[in-house]
């Protein structure tokens, strides 16, 4: 090996690496008393926090009573001496501005004293309100730049935390983020509104069945999230990982994950190293992570949490997402949540399995034993299934990113086309309902495994669908379509929305048919089987990724929007707007800002990786190339020199040649359409990068994976997908 060549001398590297990989000890931690160690939890506040102190804030939290202000300077200074005493100098209220990520200003709880000392303070004021500058953030036209006022709010339904570091801790206060206009200019304010708007209409089904016990309906979520590892000598030599967390070019491999050998596959002993830190950093910020396992393509992994409150899980999946990337680095890894960081292999998504709860532990989803005779299960599920419908083109904008573009649809994925799998045995009792009446439930049974020492194992009364982009998977629905890298908060809040406007519509009906005189059993006979008659379209539980189920949707009428683009304008719908600002989740200017700020997103995301990949095909592709051109030129001349002419080593060298060529004029054409920008609005140039700039890069990467299968390996500067993928 040349030691010459970045990428040999990074495997040289990694191969003489010794890893710690001994850094935690399980044995001598107990998981019971790890768990949420660093959380200022509802066992914490009982122990710390006066008993009308306590019961006051715990109202606030679980059934959703008004913040009482007076109680803010004893929470305050209880969060503090806890805080302190787990090591913290400072604290800060994080919250979840439009860029997707977190975003946090720390403030020090020491303050000076008039006789030259200090005291560490920290008041209900400073609890409550927090004051970072708006003026940087992603606000689609909320606020102009020289408006810079913003006020963060704190969250008391998402306990604060500690945050460790190597020097010390930060107490992490998670907030809401609004302008001094009062929008919101963070996604938790949405979610926060959409969940007490499907609380409300929730609670008026219940009501009707003759529940009075419950006072709250929240809904559940447990994020499966999908990432890869890959050792971060690679990636630190690869621009296009650094920058846009995915490659731009990469031919690809001899292998990838065509034989399957990936899937539930043993773990690599640094990867199992580096997953079990990142649980023992989740177990002490109360995270319940659960599952963890190889995916399907190489270098992918998963891990999943059980489900808890939507607010919560989506607090805690930003916190997952920041520990597996800071952990991964400690095992010198590099952690890639992009959805698509590699072509031709599986991309990563985010399964959002979603249901509803009551505050008395009652999951709403649940079908029980015999469905067909839960009128309140078929009720709420009808509910689901008439909102996917009604809303489709709303909910699969939730998941429309330039990022996500690579992945929806690529036979690894759910397609664009929102449709819902509900099983053989939910999908038989639908059917009866709509033909009159649902009489009975197809039964599950044992599985015979046929092997005499194994035991009887119980069948589930369906199979499950994995291309299915909404699927019932027996008491809760997972949306499928969510890309790994996104903020769950968008995808629930619209969740939530539409089937608060489906529940607000069935409760309407049945109220008004029991307050004419009828049964609620006879008005649920009657108004279900007309919802499933409008709304079964949506219904589908074959292969989603069939060409044929693509005419099908079409001949359905179901909406297929198959890019970001073609979503964007979904946001501004008068039926969107009505939507949105009739459950007071969005008003018409926050969704107007929301439009803007997706459209520059992808117009910024597409024109950064044109700048990359310009940059890589001039300034390490094209040398490697041309050096080889010039070794080959060399090698036929000098046969010439001595009277043999080779005719395949002249075919070579037209070859290399005609690829430079190539790739000169296709990163020349991306230039032009890079500076040819389109004229008009943000969504303007959001067409302009869809249909100008991505060709354009498509063709540069055609020619720069065809150069490397043809460059000589000692030669090409960027770690290749069989070194990335297979080198661990």
């Amino acid at each position: 090996m040349p030691a010459s060549n970045p990428r040999y001398e990074a495997i040289r590297a990694i191969a003489a690496a010794k890893h710690q990989l001994n850094r935690i000890n399980f044995k001598s931690t107990s998981l019971k008393d790890l768990y949420g160690i660093n959380v200022f939890n509802e066992e914490t506040q009982a122990a710390r926090l006066p008993k009308n102190v306590f019961r006051a804030l715990q109202r606030t939290i679980k059934l959703g009573a008004p913040l009482d202000p007076a109680i803010a300077d004893a929470v305050a200074n209880a969060m503090k001496d806890w805080a302190i005493e787990r090591g913290a100098t400072h604290f800060t209220h994080q919250f979840q501005p439009m860029t997707g990520l977190t975003a946090e200003k720390h403030d020090s709880f020491l303050s000076p004293t008039a006789t030259g000392g200090a005291i560490a303070e920290f008041s209900g004021k400073e609890l409550i309100k927090g004051e970072p500058d708006a003026s940087s953030f992603p606000s689609g036209g909320l606020r102009a730049t020289f408006e810079a006022r913003g006020y963060t709010a704190w969250d008391p339904t998402s306990p604060a935390y500690i945050m460790e570091n190597p020097n010390g801790a930060t107490l992490v206060i998670p907030s809401a983020f609004l302008s001094w206009t009062g929008e919101a200019l963070d996604k938790k304010t949405p979610l926060l509104r959409s969940m007490e708007a499907l609380s409300t209409q929730a609670l008026r089904i219940l009501r009707l069945f003759g529940n009075t016990a419950a006072n709250k309906v929240f809904t559940t979520v447990g994020p499966e999230q999908e990432y890869f590892l890959i050792d971060k000598h690679f990636a630190y030599l690869r621009p296009d990982l650094i920058n846009a967390g995915r490659t731009l070019v990469g031919a690809r491999p001899p292998k990838g994950q065509e034989m399957e050998d990936q899937y539930f596959g043993a773990i690599p002993e640094r990867v199992l190293a580096c997953m079990a830190e990142v649980e023992y950093e989740l177990f002490k910020l109360g995270i319940p992570v659960k599952t963890r396992h190889n995916e399907v393509a190489p270098s992918q992994y998963e891990i999943a949490p059980i489900f808890e409150n939507s607010n919560l899980a989506t607090d805690h999946q930003m916190l997952i997402m920041e520990t597996l990337k800071r952990v991964a680095d400690k095992y010198s890894l590099t952690c890639l949540l992009h959805e698509k960081p590699f072509a031709g292999i599986n991309g990563s998504g985010k399964h959002n399995n979603w249901s509803m709860a009551t505050d008395t532990g009652e999951n709403l989803l649940n079908p029980g034993d015999t469905p067909h005779d839960n009128a309140q299960f078929l009720v709420f599920v009808c509910a689901v299934i008439r909102a996917v419908d009604k809303y489709a083109d709303l909910l699969r904008v939730t998941v429309a990113t330039a990022q996500n573009d690579h992945r929806l649809g690529a036979n690894e994925a759910p397609p664009a086309i929102i449709s819902i799998f509900l099983g053989d045995q939910l999908n038989d009792i639908i059917e009866q309902i709509e033909k009159g009446g649902a009489k009975s439930t197809r039964p599950g049974g044992l599985f015979e495994t046929g092997v005499s020492i194994l035991p009887k194992l119980p069948r589930d009364a369906g199979d499950r669908n994995r291309t299915s982009p909404f699927a019932f998977t027996g008491n809760k629905f997972e949306f499928r379509a969510v890309g790994g890298s996104q903020n769950i908060a968008g995808p629930n809040t619209v969740l939530n929305t539409i089937v608060a406007e489906s529940l607000d519509f069935i409760a309407g009906k049945l109220e008004a048919a029991v307050g004419s005189g009828k049964t609620l059993n006879q008005a649920i006979q009657e108004l279900l089987p007309s919802i499933i008659k409008e709304h079964k379209r949506v219904i589908f539980n074959g292969d989603n990724y069939s060409e044929d189920w693509h005419k099908e949707a079409e001949k359905r009428g179901l909406p297929n929007l198959k890019n970001t683009v073609d979503c964007l304008p979904v946001i501004i719908k008068k039926s969107s707007i009505d939507l949105l600002s009739r459950y007071k989740v969005y008003s018409e200017k926050e969704l107007q800002s929301r439009y803007v700020i997706l459209c520059e997103n992808y117009v910024k995301t597409i024109n950064i990786e044109a700048q990359l990949l310009m940059g890589m095909a001039r300034t390490q592709i094209l040398p490697a190339a041309l050096k080889y051109q010039a070794d080959v030129a060399s090698s036929v001349a000098a046969a010439r020199s001595v009277g043999v002419e080779s005719a395949t080593q002249l075919e070579l060298l037209k070859g290399v040649a005609a690829g430079i060529t190539d790739l000169q004029k296709a990163t020349a054409a991306l230039e032009h359409a890079v500076g040819h920008a389109a004229e008009g609005d943000a969504f303007a140039h959001a067409k302009h990068m869809r249909d100008a700039v991505i060709p354009a890069m498509l063709a540069v990467r055609k020619a720069a994976d065809a150069l490397e299968t043809n460059v000589t390996d000692e030669y090409w500067p960027l770690p290749t997908y069989r070194e990335m993928l297979f080198i661990r």
